[in-house]
């Protein structure tokens, strides 16, 4: 490979990774039957004049398989984080008891479970479209070096380098979605 020319793989290989790390956690949001605290990151509440994530305002705890509760610190908060959470579109029916809120997840129907799997396969196109960028960002960097008087063999070496990491990321993000998808198919 050249010395003159130093493809910065480092930052390449950042920026795929937080794709990858973008997508887990679009994935995570996804409702698939089962309790998890990590459904109500995306939740903000308006707790003291700005919005604030829920595990912000109280303790986030998954109890049983199909049950989330939440302890909220501050009773005058309770009706907030219920108003946030029937806001959210998640479609869970929040239940009080005094400054515990209780979401009971309820069972998803096969229509549902297959629109999830499409939300997901947009969520992981999403991630390979990211990726892609990246890919063609480091291609112009090469293409800009062939011009500064890159010899051809390593602009291939390079081009090689640069495609080998690219196919590496579609294929966790391929492997990512397959694995979310057989969850939530899971009955």
């Amino acid at each position: 490979m050249s010395d003159d020319f130093l493809l910065d793989t480092d930052d390449l290989q950042r920026r795929m990774d937080g794709a990858i790390t973008n997508l887990r956690t679009e994935f995570a949001s996804l409702r698939t039957g089962r309790a998890s605290s990590s459904m109500l990151e995306p939740v903000m509440v308006d707790a003291y004049g700005s919005m604030t994530p829920i595990n912000q305002v109280g303790t986030v705890n998954v109890p049983e398989p199909r049950m989330v509760t939440i302890n909220v610190w501050d009773k005058g908060l309770v009706g907030k984080v219920e108003k946030a959470i029937r806001e959210s579109g998640l479609g869970i029916n929040p239940q009080l008891n005094g400054t515990i809120i209780m979401l009971p997840i309820p069972e998803l129907n096969e229509e549902r479970r297959t629109q999830l799997t499409k939300v997901a396969g947009s969520y992981a196109e999403h991630a390979r479209v990211s990726v892609r960028n990246v890919r063609r960002d480091g291609m112009d960097q090469i293409k800009k070096a062939k011009g500064g008087g890159m010899s051809e063999d390593d602009q291939k070496l390079w081009e090689d380098e640069v495609q080998d990491m690219t196919n590496t990321y579609i294929k966790q993000i391929d492997d990512n979605l397959e694995t979310k998808q057989a969850e939530i198919m899971q009955v």
